[in-house]
């Protein structure tokens, strides 16, 4: 599929470029991406693939106004009608094919869809193919102009070719033109859809083909450290020891013939999958992408007919260009690169929070890829480069209240932001754990410090001009911490019972990644306080503020909780660290007593200043 996909990419933009040269008010390949208007007008099947705002029938519901006054589109009621019955007929279905489990399999052989042909890759394959012969299965189906048109949405078998390129008062493919789309020719009608077929080919099969490959490199680091080791135990082994040396002297003929094979293949896929061409093609999908996405957004709310997928390939490719092409291929030498991270940094600072989103998975794909993105010194600087007044929306979504929203992901983005600049928190790994190797030091959590102070201002001028909202962030922040440190004393309690009775027990590996989950999590947390002390401290000392007393009674609470559990020698906690559990690496006194003397050391500073 990678090949086929670069092949596909290839022959697209000679054709588009070609239909440019033809047509010289068209756009140009560079500048190619989808209508929005294909998502909503029923030309496209999109199978049963979520849309951001949900299941299509719902939005074909909620939105048919919308789509009326905004695109010129009427909704059929026989097909939603129809949408409701089917959805009904097959929830019957379900239910006699349990009571009647013999019958159904008796039925099957007759009655039951191939399974291959809900498969959509094979599926929109197909549909590549009866594009060019759709006119010659279908007779011409004349449409009359009117000022509203009436749609549903057509199977392949039904499309004529008509439907796909238009005639005479209907636009094909591109019906129902949002008022903000520009009305200038982009190109021919199939190759949109096409453009659109090879989205969905990376977002189903080609990324996780690529991701696969880098598996090789792996590989050939991890024989090349066993044959190091190899030769350095044949170096140490005595000489009058033949056995063991024989043993190792297989040992590295094997390691050596591997690691000269998997060179071979990592040289292979260097030059051929990952090359300069193949990564200009995955950087032309990325543009692609944004372009879709910025195109969909101007519509406002039919931005919820948008297929999910094109949100993912747009993270996704990001992530392979950074991630799995070899370093020998800078991004930094792709054309426009500083402009595409800006304008993907944008995309996902106002994207992440945005109520026409609704599915979950996409939404916490929306936060991991910001939450990524700030952890890198060159993508931070293009979240600073977007406009201001998005900036600030982004700032304002990542204070909103913690509960009711998974807030961990936020509070950590929060945390990147400060780091580097908080107390004793410049460091890149924890102190005590220099000595041990990281599995991974490409994982965002092992990047340098790289706070932003200009998002830090934003912060800080939010709560100082937002009381209200000042107060229900601090106070949802306070509550987060109590839960997470209360849940990690009661755990490190459980533990120790487990691990001071007399016989044999194994503390189970789940309940150890938890606890440190939830000591980390307290750590962010006061991170967290100690940068809104720092950045506004009149939050907690300027008591004409109505909250600011009572801030300030729950955090001293929560502090001396904290030093109660911690510091004493020989209690609990001391004796949990003392351990060295494998999985509780990352919990220490340090991480925690800095973050709260850098708490302290604020107050403590600031309450002078504010006299």
């Amino acid at each position: 599929m990678v090949c086929f996909l670069h092949r596909l990419i290839a022959a697209l933009r000679s054709y588009w470029d070609e239909y440019r040269r033809r047509n010289p008010s068209a756009i140009p390949s560079e500048d190619a991406y989808v209508p929005p208007q294909l998502f909503f007008n029923g030309k496209v099947d999109y199978f049963d693939l979520q849309r951001l705002g949900g299941l299509l029938s719902h939005l074909k519901k909620t939105l048919k106004d919308d789509l009326a006054s905004k695109a010129n589109i009427i909704i059929d009621p026989a097909e939603i009608s129809a949408i409701s019955m089917d959805d009904l007929d097959e929830d019957d279905e379900s239910v006699t094919q349990q009571q009647r489990p013999g019958g159904a399999a008796a039925g099957a052989g007759s009655l039951a869809r191939p399974s291959w042909l809900s498969s959509p890759t094979l599926g929109r394959a197909n549909r590549f193919l009866s594009t060019a012969a759709v006119s010659l299965m279908n007779p011409r189906r004349s449409l009359t102009s009117v000022e509203k048109v009436k749609v549903r949405t057509l199977s392949v078998e039904q499309r004529t070719e008509e439907d796909i390129e238009g005639s005479h008062g209907n636009d094909g493919l591109l019906l129902g033109r949002p008022p903000d789309e520009p009305d200038h020719p982009i190109t021919e009608k199939s190759l949109l859809e096409i453009l659109d077929g090879a989205i969905m080919m990376y977002n189903l099969s080609v990324h996780q083909q690529l991701g696969k490959m880098v598996g090789v490199s792996d590989d050939v680091h991890e024989y090349a450290v066993a044959l190091k080791d190899t030769e350095d135990k044949i170096a140490r082994c005595p000489a009058k020891r033949k056995d063991i040396l024989d043993e190792l002297t297989k040992s590295q003929k094997v390691f050596s013939a591997k690691l000269n094979h998997l060179s071979r293949r990592l040289a292979w896929i260097n030059a051929t999958i990952y090359s300069k061409e193949k990564m200009l093609d995955i950087y032309w999908l990325l543009q692609v992408c944004i372009r879709v996405i910025e195109h969909s957004d101007r519509t406002t709310t039919l931005f919820a007919f948008m297929p999910e997928f094109y949100m993912n390939v747009a993270m996704n490719s990001y992530s392979a260009l950074k991630n799995y092409f070899s370093p020998v291929n800078s991004m930094d030498e792709l054309p426009e690169y500083q402009e595409t991270l800006s304008r993907l940094a944008a995309i996902l600072a106002k994207h992440f929070a945005d109520p026409r989103i609704v599915g979950t998975d996409i939404k916490d794909s929306l936060m991991q890829a910001l939450a990524s993105y700030v952890c890198y010194p060159h993508s931070l600087r293009a979240v600073e480069r977007i406009p201001e007044e998005q900036r600030v929306a982004m700032m304002k979504n990542l204070l909103a209240p913690y509960e009711q929203r998974p807030w961990a992901q936020t509070n950590w983005i929060l945390v990147r932001l400060w780091r580097g600049c908080g107390f004793g928190y410049r460091y890149t790994r924890l102190p005590h754990l220099l000595k041990s190797k990281p599995e991974d030091a490409n994982m965002p959590s092992l990047q340098k410090p790289c706070p932003s102070t200009l998002l830090q201002q934003h912060m800080a001028d939010l709560l100082r001009s937002d009381s209200e909202m000042a107060a229900s962030f601090l106070n949802s922040v306070l509550n987060q911490l109590n839960w997470a440190f209360s849940e990690f004393i009661g755990m490190i309690q459980e533990i120790q019972q487990a691990a001071e009775r007399p016989e044999r027990n194994f503390v189970d590996s789940r309940q150890l990644k938890v606890c440190a989950t939830c000591f980390d999590l307290s750590v962010s947390l006061l991170r967290v306080l100690e940068m809104t002390i720092t950045l506004v401290p009149e939050i907690f000392l300027n008591w004409s503020r109505p909250s600011a007393e009572l801030l300030l009674r729950r955090l001293a609470q929560l502090i001396n909780q904290v030093l109660n559990r911690v510091t004493a020698e020989k209690n609990l906690f001391d004796r949990v660290v003392n351990l060295r559990l494998p999985g509780l690496e990352s919990v220490d006194h340090y991480p925690v007593l800095v973050a709260v003397t850098g708490i302290l050391v604020r107050i403590l500073v600031d309450s002078d200043v504010q006299g």
